[in-house]
């Protein structure tokens, strides 16, 4: 182990838990859940930004994004590019109205929305089970990722890495909460930029330019620098399922979702979108442009998901190697802790405080100590369900997603937009858009060509019209909620 590659990962590490730990200082007080779970909605405008970045980077952007242009080529960096308007289309379109409803119904979790719009059970119940499952499979790709990136450049096992990058994200999580969470994103997205900006400028240095890395890909098969990408997969059926999977679908992950319920004022959301489109844009171009020219440097990878920090290990000093490897690790991390905490906040909030009801004196015994408990105990499944790791880890990750976006995305967005939404419509969507999600992803059906999620989001949206036109409108009290804000 090279101790110049390590001292920067070291700090970096050391950083974040100092981060969790000042968190944790203000956990303390009568509302526990508000602070632990969204940090009070104390969000400025460069927090917000990188927050939601971070949280949105993780391993498949870092390590399986890249992978992929190594594998396809350069026009994978252009569907990549497709994720783009990401943060301004989630604080957009759902950023001020969550702020205002969530701040009149005291809400802390998705779900908490969901009753306040939909007064049904049904629906919070999927939506919880839906978070857990599906942050659950998200997670274990995210502790591949990182334990993946520890073994290629440090030499460490893979179990080794994995417990490793398992126990300092835990710690920092549990001892913080959302307030640890936001900070160390904000620092987590600082390290991203710094790191996509030496990987790519080592790669044109080494490569000896642009024009001679295109050469290289060139040569090596001429459809790597086509729009088709080599094996003609990027057709049009596909580059539209990617769109609605990575872009417009977003807005349909309750994770970055949440963020909005988080920050302070206008100012802070303007800022959050301006900030945070410019590093998203940069970020996705980088990481991806440098996986497709990384190919030209090193063209014989047995593994995608190893050309990252094999590419690392390759074009940068070994100190600049290691600030490089806190910015995947950054990523990575960012994605889970916020994941962990939603979780977290899914089962102790929507489910035990909900349908247990603990009377108050208990609920403020338990709460904090069950919350953290939860916490602990998910991250621990997830480190054993990454024990044994699959090969191209994006498309797990994408299969997550997808869960997430097919069941939130037409309940979370109709409900704020169509005053005539109900409970029964929500809930409807959901099982229309999860049933079909599953059923297509099992039987790997897909009509026209595309990807599952774009008929399973036709059929929740249809499933959502239908049966809140032939069902009773929302109580007059729910409408003026939402209409007001």
């Amino acid at each position: 182990m090279n101790p110049e590659l390590l001292l920067p990962l070291v700090i970096y590490l050391l950083l974040v838990l100092a981060v969790g730990f000042w968190a944790g200082r203000h956990r303390g007080g009568d509302n526990f859940m508000s602070e632990y779970f969204i940090g009070n909605r104390s969000m400025g405008g460069l927090v917000l930004a990188m927050t939601l970045v971070a949280t949105y980077t993780s391993a498949s952007s870092f390590i399986g994004g890249p992978g992929a242009a190594y594998k396809v080529g350069l026009g994978w960096v252009l569907l990549a590019m497709i994720q783009l308007p990401t943060v301004w289309l989630t604080l957009g379109v759902l950023g001020k109205k969550f702020a205002i409803i969530a701040r009149r119904v005291d809400a802390v979790t998705i779900n908490d929305m969901l009753w306040a719009r939909y007064r049904s059970r049904a629906v919070v119940i999927i939506g919880s089970l839906t978070i857990v499952l599906a942050f659950i499979a998200t997670m274990v790709v995210q502790f591949i990722g990182g334990a993946r990136l520890l073994e290629t450049a440090t030499g460490l096992s893979y179990q080794q890495g994995l417990f490793l990058f398992a126990g300092c994200v835990l710690l920092y999580t549990v001892i913080g909460g959302f307030r640890a969470v936001v900070m160390t994103d904000a620092l987590q997205g600082l390290i991203m930029v710094i790191g996509t900006a030496a990987l790519l400028g080592g790669i044109l240095v080494a490569g000896d330019g642009l024009p001679n890395l295109i050469h290289g890909l060139q040569e090596i098969d001429p459809k790597l620098v086509s729009p088709s990408g080599a094996g003609d997969m990027l057709t049009q059926p596909f580059m539209l399922s990617f769109w609605v999977l990575v872009c417009l679908g977003v807005i349909g992950l309750p994770h970055s979702a949440l963020r909005c319920f988080g920050y302070r004022d206008s100012k802070a959301l303007h800022r959050g979108i301006l900030i945070g489109t410019l590093v998203s844009a940069f970020l996705m171009f980088g990481m991806h442009l440098a996986g497709a020219l990384g190919r030209a440097i090193l063209p014989g990878m047995d593994s995608p998901d190893k050309i990252m920090p094999s590419l690392m290990m390759e074009v940068l000093p070994p100190w600049l190697a290691g600030v490089f490897l806190a910015a995947p690790m950054a990523a990575i991390m960012s994605t889970i802790d916020s994941q962990l905490i939603q979780a977290s906040a899914t089962l102790v909030k929507d489910l035990w405080i909900n349908y247990v009801r603990p009377s108050e004196q208990r609920m403020r015994a338990q709460v904090p100590r069950l919350s953290l408990l939860c916490t602990l105990i998910l991250g621990a499944l997830v480190l054993v369900a990454a024990l044994k790791p699959p090969e191209m880890i994006i498309w797990l990750n994408l299969l997550a997603f997808g869960g997430l976006q097919a069941v939130f995305l037409w309940p979370l967005v109709l409900g704020l937009y169509w005053p005539r939404a109900n409970g029964a419509g929500a809930l409807a969507s959901m099982l229309a858009g999860a049933i079909s999600y599953g059923l297509l992803n099992q039987l790997a059906i897909k009509p026209w060509g595309v990807h599952p999620i774009v008929p399973s989001l036709l059929a929740g949206l249809l499933a959502f019209v239908i049966v809140t036109r032939l069902t009773p409108p929302p109580e007059a009290e729910v409408r003026a909620l939402f209409e007001e804000s």
